[in-house]
């Protein structure tokens, strides 16, 4: 019987010189474009004399295309160099070895450069329409492992909390939007809290020049519970939202609450009940000052080892906000909610691969992270009217279509495939974000 296969009837061949693959980039390139990313990429990070210097603008937008079209290491900088990728980018397109010199040319110091580059684009970016408007702003403050391997990573090397060798980078998430308002890279073994007063200072500040003028919030795990924390939050008039460590003195608190106090709460786990005490954290400094401790009790599951020795768990945490108990409790549950965007930075945006052995190049890294992550967030919300979708599916729908460069008249044409799911949204997409007037330079 005469075989049915057609695979062999199928040939091959690179010849193409005209193609884009990931023609839907188009949409954070206009964007980029109309915030004027490259000209402050080139006016705000000078590298000196180092070699990589030149063409900052050039070499840093390949970087922030290519994590947003999915790769997770220079090399894969390449896939934008194929075809016309570059009509689309409206940019050049630079080659690997090119940005890996101009990676290790930066130092922490020229990192931070590149932080000053991030809050003026934020600034732009909100005041374009992404911004929080008139409501209030909580931020997320949370730090993550950025596993490595091997011994010639520069601050990498040495073992973090979880046993693992790594960077433990702090990050500042704006909830509910997902946006980055900072990031700063740490060595593996620097504990949760450290530097993070200076960090939510920082956070601060560069939201209110954002366009935040309404009530900052601040919350955070236990890691950073401390009182240079509390502290930095008080100064800049920001209320705080912060898990307590659970010390013998904690558990006296908890014990001397009321037993009538205690007020059921829907959770995923019968039994859940919340009540509330004034309690004093760092009690022995000279400006410690009494604030509301919400606890969360939860008694465990039936058959486990916990249940042999006590009957609740506890989570508890201080703040100094207004309002009725239930009400804040379930709100700083929410904090959860900070995994998802680092989720998305690891396993979207290539920081789960540290690319070089220098410290400076991968805090670089980070940024180039925080940026391009952004600019995937402003295109959902004012291009698509979208919040809190995922790269991925964004990456999915819009970025990776194929698409083929003609030229008539004078004009360059982007050809699409016809029948797209997405067209119509892509189209208005495009619309709205080339309407977006020419930035106000602070």
């Amino acid at each position: 019987m005469a075989s049915s296969r057609t695979v062999d009837r199928l040939s091959v061949t690179f010849d193409d010189d005209h193609a884009v693959a990931d023609a839907g980039l188009l949409l954070p390139a206009t964007l980029a474009e109309q915030l004027g990313l490259r000209d402050l990429f080139e006016a705000r990070v000078d590298l000196g004399d180092v070699p990589g210097r030149a063409n900052v603008g050039d070499k840093a937008m390949t970087l922030v295309a290519t994590l947003i079209a999915g790769g997770e290491c220079i090399d894969d900088a390449d896939a934008l160099r194929a075809g016309e990728t570059d009509q689309v980018l409206r940019h050049r397109v630079v080659a690997p070895s090119t940005l890996g010199t101009f990676l290790r040319a930066f130092s922490f110091g020229h990192a931070r450069q590149l932080d000053m580059t991030a809050a003026e684009l934020l600034r732009r970016a909100w005041s374009s329409g992404a911004g929080v408007g008139d409501e209030p702003l909580t931020v997320d403050l949370d730090s993550t492992i950025c596993e490595t391997y091997g011994l010639n990573k520069e601050g990498g090397s040495r073992f973090t909390y979880t046993h693992v060798r790594g960077y433990h980078p702090l990050l500042a998430i704006a909830a509910g939007t997902g946006d980055v308002l900072h990031c700063r890279l740490r060595g593996g073994p620097s504990h949760a809290g450290r530097g993070a007063a200076s960090f939510v200072t920082e956070s601060v500040n560069r939201a209110r020049a954002a366009g935040a003028q309404r009530e900052i919030i601040v919350r955070a795990d236990s890691g950073f519970y401390n009182h240079k924390v509390v502290n930095a939050c008080t100064r800049r008039d920001v209320r705080f939202s912060i898990t307590v460590r659970l010390t013998p003195a904690l558990h006296k608190a908890i014990a001397a609450i009321d037993g009538g106090a205690w007020t059921p709460i829907p959770y995923f786990q019968d039994g859940a009940a919340v009540a509330e005490t004034t309690y004093t954290p760092f009690a022995t400094r000279k400006d410690a000052r009494p604030v509301r401790l919400i606890v969360r009790r939860v008694p465990p599951s039936p058959g486990s080892q916990l249940a042999l020795f006590t009957e609740h768990s506890y989570h508890a945490f201080v703040t100094d906000r207004d309002g009725d108990m239930l009400t804040l409790e379930a709100d700083h549950r929410r904090h959860a909610e900070v995994e998802n965007t680092i989720r998305d930075l690891k396993h979207s945006l290539g920081l789960n691969h540290m690319p070089s052995g220098r410290f400076g190049a991968n805090a670089a890294w980070l940024a180039f992270n925080a940026i391009a992550h952004n600019l995937m967030r402003w295109v959902t919300r004012i291009g698509l009217g979208e919040k809190l979708v995922m790269t991925k599916t964004i990456r999915r729908r819009y970025l990776s279509l194929p698409g083929r460069i003609t030229r008539s008249a004078r004009r360059i044409w982007l050809h699409l495939p016809r029948k797209w799911p997405w067209r119509e949204r892509f189209l208005a997409a495009l619309a709205r974000l080339q309407a977006i007037p020419p930035p106000l330079i602070a």
